[in-house]
């Protein structure tokens, strides 16, 4: 069974306020899209790594891998207009018969555990297609149309992570189809041709990051597990 992730990095971190995106930000003093590439190399070394960038920060990529010395092996591709557009442009370098399962993932969560990566792949040769997922530990509402809100059932929700994993064939079907606006991530894509989506158990510390305060819990992360 061969082995592929998507890394998919276009963001241009407005939420983090500074002119760098936010992938490219140091954490433990390593810029977080090498942590990320890091997690995938250290779970099996033998995966195929695939990283989407934008064409105009490609250059700026490899001068960091340079500077920081940084080897985990893997090809570029150019980011799209939307992530639809990356994730497919990613996809074209998996080789058409290949056999196996190919990941895609989000390039600034950086924390996903080995464990997590090897369940989603295993799982995704055996049911298709296969997401991440934790559970709900705050109280939740639901806003309604006319304005008012309720309190629903936490039990029957679940936070979704990456890496999202399918057998390549049912992604490469999947991206043949035209854009629309509600695919919100790849499972969504992979649900309009009425694949089942199976959930595994993800790891609470493969946060997103997104914001100043993620920044200064990923660096808490880093003094506890690196």
């Amino acid at each position: 069974m061969e082995r592929y992730v998507i890394i998919v990095a276009g963001g241009k971190g407005l939420r983090m306020g500074g002119d760098v995106p936010k992938q490219y930000l140091p954490v433990g003093g390593v810029p977080i899209l090498m942590r990320t590439l890091q997690a995938f190399h250290e779970a099996d070394e033998e995966t195929n790594i695939i990283l989407v960038l934008p064409e105009g920060q490609q250059e700026y990529w490899q001068r960091l891998c340079a500077e920081h010395q940084f080897s985990v092996p893997h090809r570029l591709a150019v980011g799209g207009e939307t992530r639809f557009h990356s994730v497919r442009n990613g996809l074209a370098l998996v080789p058409e018969g290949a056999e196996g399962v190919v990941g895609v993932h989000d390039g600034v969560r950086p924390f996903v555990s080995k464990e997590v990566v090897c369940r989603c792949f295993d799982e995704a040769w055996t049911h298709g297609a296969v997401v991440p997922v934790i559970p709900v530990v705050e109280t939740v509402r639901q806003v309604l149309p006319e304005g008012d809100s309720l309190t629903v059932d936490r039990e029957n929700y679940r936070l979704v992570q990456t890496p999202q994993v399918f057998r390549i064939d049912i992604l490469r079907e999947a991206y043949r189809q035209p854009y629309q606006p509600g695919f919100t991530d790849d499972a969504s894509v992979v649900e309009e041709l009425g694949h089942h989506i199976v959930l595994v158990a993800g790891n609470r510390e493969n946060i997103k990051i997104t914001t100043p305060t993620d920044i200064m819990y990923a660096e808490f992360l880093c003094r506890r597990t690196f």
